[in-house]
Formats: C-alpha cells, structure tokens, sequence
C-alpha cells in the first residue's frame, strides 16, 4: 500500500480554500493587545451570513441570554471579543470546507462530531485550566485533518474504513497511518497552522491522541470521549470521568445540558 508524505500532504492542504478575510484578520487579532472592538464588529457585519448564524448562535442556549442579542456590537458588548471571535470563526470554518468528500465520509455526522466535542471541550475547560473559547475552537477544529484527507486524497481515503472493518478494535487514526502513513491530527495541525491559528491550537490538534496529553490537547480528548459515546468503550468513558474527578452531580449535569447544546448548535451551523 503507498503511503503519502506529509509534505505531499500539507501541498494539499493549501489547495483548500482560505479563510473569510474577517476570521483571519479575528485570528491575528489574538496576538494583539491593542484591539478595535468596534472596527471588527463592522469587518464581521459585513458578511451577512456570518453575523446572521453568529447572531443565532449568541441567542441560542449555549449562552443563554436574557435578552435577545441585535447586533455584533451589542454581542461583543454582552459576550466579549473572544466568544464573539469564537463563534465567527465556528462559522467560518464550517462554511468554507466543500462538502464533496465521497462516500467515505459523511459531512454531516462529521461536523455533528466536531461540534460535540467543541461544546464538551468548552464545558471542560475551566477545570483543567484552560481558556474555554481556546477549547471550545480547539474542539472544532481538532478532526479538520481528516477533511484534508478525505477531500484531497478521496481514493486512498475510501480504503480507511475497509482497513478498519478488518480491523475490529483499530481507532481512526491507526487506519489512517496504515493507509497513508499520516493520520488526521498531523494532517489537521498543518491545516490549523496554514490558516494560521494560535501554536497552542496547533499543537493541540497535533497531540490530541497523546497518552501523556496535558492542558489543551487533554481537553480535546477527554472532550471527543465523552462527546460521542459510540465511539468509545465504556471503559474509555468511566476512565476519562476519572481523568476529570467529578462527582456524579456534575456528570449528570454536564450529559444533561451539552447534549442540548449540541443540537441547538448543529441546527444553526450545519443547517
């Protein structure tokens, strides 16, 4: 079986579309200490798509807010740059990936996936210590490798979950390394690092499978555990609550509201 370098790889990956100019120009903005918050509230209101679901979303239950949010200025007012910037850039990413993978993977369920985990990764994170936007978009983004190869390499990526139905206990990741000899997290730390995320997200994406994970990159797999139970053994499951230390008051809890979270957020960005 030929494997694929990851050069070859990160060659593909800026075939893929850029950004919006306004989820690039958030980007750099982390890196900045002296920010116009009413300037980037007119760059978003000027794409219309992105300020109607960034809308939608402050007013949605992941916020919960007690009065309706009008307007990007009143949401950066009520909510803050970084989740204002964190739900453009939601929105940003979501819209700019072809959804023309083939068979091999389902867009759908794949952004249902990337969504559960952003919303756990984002409920997790003051316990670990983490920033919550950080995690929540961290969260997002962590499986985009496996768009890169889906979408770049749609012949070679048919054979991943053939390779997996021969393999009853082999993870994503291993089928992909036995296919192509590079999995998603590599494929999708290059593709975090080409639209130039923050370092920290990219090394995230980059070591979220890591046994000895710590800080961001632990959120996003405790978070991609508890966020789809079908993809993890009960076991796995009962480890990572462990991992957390939380009584069954915040377990039940958090099953309780991310869920709901999910939906109301899969409504909105994938609709």
């Amino acid at each position: 079986m030929s494997r694929i370098a990851l050069d070859d790889v990160i060659r593909r990956v800026h075939d893929l579309p850029s950004l919006p100019a306004v989820v690039a120009e958030l980007m750099t903005s982390m890196e900045e200490d002296d920010i116009d918050l009413h300037y980037l509230a007119g760059r978003i209101a000027l794409d219309q798509a992105l300020t109607a679901k960034t809308l939608r979303l402050a007013n949605s239950s992941f916020y919960g807010m007690p009065s309706k949010v009008t307007s990007i200025q009143q949401a950066m007012s009520v909510l803050g740059l970084h989740s204002v910037r964190t739900l453009v850039t939601a929105c940003g990413v979501i819209g700019v990936v072809p959804a023309a993978a083939g068979p091999a993977l389902d867009f759908g369920l794949f952004w249902r996936h990337a969504i559960a985990t952003a919303v756990w990764a984002r409920a997790l994170a003051r316990h670990l210590r983490q920033s919550p936007d950080t995690a929540f978009t961290a969260g997002l983004l962590h499986n985009l490798g496996t768009l890169v190869l889906a979408t770049r390499f749609p012949e070679e990526y048919a054979a991943v979950p053939l390779w997996r139905a021969e393999h009853a206990d082999a993870s994503v990741a291993e089928a992909e390394l036995a296919v192509f000899g590079v999995d998603h997290a590599q494929a999708g730390s290059a593709l975090a690092a080409h639209w130039k995320f923050p370092p920290a997200i990219q090394d995230a994406i980059c070591h979220q499978h890591s046994a000895t994970a710590t800080g961001l990159a632990l959120a996003i797999g405790l978070a991609h555990l508890l966020a789809e139970p079908s993809d993890a053994s009960a076991e796995q499951r009962e480890q990572a609550w462990t991992t957390l230390a939380f009584d069954d008051e915040q377990r039940r809890q958090l099953s309780e509201k991310c869920p709901l979270m999910v939906n109301d957020m899969c409504q909105i960005l994938v609709s």
